[in-house]
């Protein structure tokens, strides 16, 4: 089993919910579960997962060694925008998990290429992430693409590495920008605090958005945002930075949701890639889903 070391910055707040939110994947059952076995302590005596935390409470989690999985192929629709023999490009909706991990283990987007595309993946990211070369988050939506071997993976890597490899978002941010555009060279690391979230931090990797307004409205602008690296949740991160957060984004924006959005505004629109076989430029784009739509023209009103 795995120590790991946690510092409660604040009092009040249930161990199971706190063991939760620092853990990276780890739901709050399963946090219950690791308090009743015992395995979350501390200064050496076991916690109950209903104690409460105190200001600068120490925790030590075991956590328990990952076990192997079995990815089983699973029928789950998809809409793609994009296939041949080295790759295929799926146009991702929102709440479709990528990869399998713990609290998602199937319902995902491997799960579905795996009955899609059968044995045709690349397997250089294991077997929980096979032909998956980029990722995008649960809640939002829009262009992945994904490699059919291993030669195709490489190139794609390469290629995100040199930045051939482009992606073109558009989101919904919270507030009103002084500029047309503009970008944000600013590097992210993990948050301090809170495992699950990242953050601005100047010991962090390098990370450079390029931003476009493309429409004001009453209390918030519609982007383009264009990665020109790709970190863990950078444009959220990045907007927050500036001081506006991605409308409906509960993580590094308002606590309280969006009504009519799963999680933040944000969708991959466009994707643009040199092709792994042919050395030709491969553009592709995917119209803004319907309620992003709907929600730009409510907010018109």
């Amino acid at each position: 089993m795995t120590p790991l070391i946690l510092t409660a910055q604040e009092g009040g707040e249930r161990l199971d919910a706190f063991v939760a939110s620092q853990v990276e994947d780890l739901t709050r059952s399963a946090a219950q579960r690791l308090l009743e076995q015992g395995v979350v302590t501390s200064g050496g005596k076991p916690l109950k997962k209903n104690a409460k935390t105190t200001p600068g409470m120490v925790v030590e989690v075991l956590l328990p060694d990952p076990q192997p999985v079995e990815i089983v192929p699973q029928n789950i629709p998809l809409d793609v925008v994009y296939e041949d023999d080295d790759v295929i490009v799926v146009n991702k909706p929102v709440g479709l998990v990528v990869h399998p991990a713990p609290g998602h283990p199937d319902g995902t987007l491997v799960n579905a290429l795996l009955y899609h595309c059968g044995d045709s993946l690349s397997g250089i990211n294991g077997e929980l992430r096979p032909g998956i070369v980029h990722r995008i988050d649960r809640d939002t939506s829009g262009l992945i693409i994904a490699a059919k071997n291993d030669r195709a993976h490489l190139a794609l890597a390469a290629q995100l590495q040199d930045h051939t490899l482009a992606r073109v978002y558009e989101a919904v941010a919270v507030g009103g920008f002084k500029e047309d555009s503009g970008t944000v060279n600013a590097p992210i690391g993990r948050h301090p605090v809170d495992r699950k979230k990242m953050a601005v931090d100047p010991k962090g990797r390098p990370a450079v958005t390029h931003w476009k307004v493309l429409g004001r409205y009453p209390s918030c602008t519609h982007l383009e945002c264009r990665l020109e690296t790709g970190r863990t949740h950078q444009i959220r991160v990045h907007m927050a930075y500036l001081g506006h957060p991605l409308l409906g984004d509960t993580v590094y924006g308002a606590k309280k949701p969006v009504p009519g959005l799963a999680g933040q505004c944000l969708h991959a629109r466009r994707l643009r890639f040199i092709h792994p076989t042919t050395g030709q430029p491969v553009e592709l784009e995917c119209p803004l889903p319907e309620w992003f739509v709907n929600l730009l023209f409510s907010r018109k009103k």
